[in-house]
């Protein structure tokens, strides 16, 4: 059979249009230097003509006077962003002139409005290289005037937390399910215990950087799959990303509280790396499991920051000033200790605790999906 059968088209169809496209974009690129070359041939043509015109007009002019003259020349680069301006100035000076001090006047006076302009459009490249596409970045301040100084959050994504949820409250395993999640969170918290013991700041600097992933691996797969299906997701894809980001700000404010050594930072890393990927094929396989598991994570996250509030109170870890970063996302009072830090951290955790057990349960052992039922939104 022929290769020119109608039948092979579609197998050799994608191969002929990608060496169509390339050899189409070699011959766009050759045009554009060949343009390239042209347009610098052009400029250095008139540069050069004009420059001559200025030379013989100048042997006429008598001595003991200046005679200045400018030519700016500008050519736009391809890129389109940038404005090369060439000033070229010839001075000489004859000594047998019997021109007017007139002249002399009128000349620099065209001198020095050309230098001005070149450098008030000089200066207004500058201020507008400070902005995207001519749109500057608006002043923010905060409630008492003064400059806000974060990039990662804005002022209207600030918060208070919920101090009066229930903090006691536990989910007691029925189905193997939840006593698979149950022994799996278990197991996990044995080896922190070993490793960190009653060193709760790095122990919770540990905890947020595993509690900043489920998050994202819900939401970004919940937006894959509304890709997909063309369907909405009743707004669990942005009430899981905000958990995510709720949890990384508790990491860049414990962050400020402890210093990791770099063996910390290399355990981040593993751990890091190894629950991402368990958890991604976790949650594919089973979101009501995946869901379950981070509701007990939570919940162990609400004891050892207990644990942590006692050590603050017995004087076992000094109750030290609150980052500035924590007062202006918590929005706490500029007086704030690192007690006042910890419990909205706290509280923060067991929102998650109640949102993660209410999409396992309620949800999805209801045999449900998450966009049957609306998101809790509004939180954080």
């Amino acid at each position: 059979m022929k290769l020119t059968n109608i039948n092979y088209f579609p197998f050799f169809a994608p191969y002929y249009i990608t060496s169509t496209l390339l050899f189409d974009f070699h011959k766009f690129i050759i045009i554009i230097k060949r343009n390239e070359k042209r347009e610098k041939k052009m400029n250095r043509f008139i540069v050069r003509s004009v420059m001559q015109n200025h030379l013989s007009n100048g042997r006429s002019i008598s001595n003991g006077h200046v005679c200045s003259s400018a030519i700016v020349g500008r050519s736009l680069e391809l890129s389109g962003q940038h404005n090369v301006v060439m000033l070229v100035r010839f001075e000489w000076r004859r000594r047998m002139s019997s021109t007017p001090a007139s002249v002399e006047k009128v000349s620099s006076g065209r001198e020095e409005k050309m230098e001005n302009s070149v450098t008030e459009e000089t200066k207004g490249k500058d201020s507008s290289a400070l902005s995207y596409w001519g749109i500057s970045r608006p002043k923010i301040t905060r409630a008492d005037g003064t400059d806000w100084p974060w990039n990662c959050f804005m002022p209207w994504e600030t918060y208070s937390a919920e101090l009066s949820i229930d903090l006691k409250k536990r989910h007691v395993p029925k189905n193997f399910v939840d006593k698979f999640a149950f022994r799996i969170v278990k197991l996990l918290r044995l080896p922190t215990d070993i490793f960190f013991q009653r060193r709760y700041g790095s122990r919770a600097m540990m905890l947020e950087t595993v509690a900043a992933v489920p998050g994202m691996v819900g939401g970004m797969l919940l937006h894959l799959k509304s890709l997909r299906k063309f369907q909405q997701s009743g707004g669990w894809i942005k009430a899981l990303l905000e958990e995510a980001e709720n949890e990384r700000m508790h990491l860049m404010t414990m962050v400020e509280l402890v210093k990791p050594k770099w063996y910390e930072r290399l355990l981040v890393l593993t751990v890091q790396g190894v629950f991402f990927n368990a958890f991604f094929v976790l949650y594919m396989l089973s979101p009501k499991l995946a869901h379950r598991i981070v509701g007990y994570l939570e919940e162990e996250a609400i004891h050892s920051y207990t644990e942590y509030l006692k050590d603050i109170e017995s004087g076992a870890i000094e109750n030290v000033a609150a980052p500035a970063i924590a007062i202006d996302y918590w929005r706490l009072p500029k007086d704030a200790r690192l007690k006042e830090v910890i419990t909205v951290i706290r509280a923060d955790e067991a929102h998650h605790r109640d949102v993660n057990h209410f999409a396992s349960q309620d949800i999805h052992f209801a045999g449900k999906e998450l966009k049957d039922a609306p998101a809790p939104l509004g939180y954080h």
